[in-house]
């Protein structure tokens, strides 16, 4: 199944500039793993070294931020998407 992705600006570096893209998995959890092998340069920004989701980094599966979510082996279906957030702050 199909699942659209969109990563902000400050990430397209990281994604060849593309600030959306599809990846083919059958579960949430297959498409994190398959986005991070695609793109190898995301997992720095977005996971720390212990692969823990970054505190400024929110990873929204459809309406539900990922750290809400009991398990990521959910099926996919048809119109899924992934959006990947970033907090920016700063003086």
């Amino acid at each position: 199944m199909q699942i659209d992705v969109n990563v902000p600006g400050l990430l397209r570096d990281c994604t060849g500039g593309r600030a959306s893209f599809t990846l083919e998995a059958e579960t949430l959890q297959e498409a994190l793993q398959l986005m991070l092998d695609t793109y190898p340069l995301l997992r720095v920004h977005l996971y720390t070294e212990s692969g823990d989701v970054r505190k400024h980094v929110f990873l929204y599966y459809n309406d539900d931020n990922i750290a809400w979510l009991d398990r990521l082996d959910i099926p996919l279906k048809k119109g899924d998407k992934l959006n990947v957030l970033q907090s920016v702050s700063g003086g």
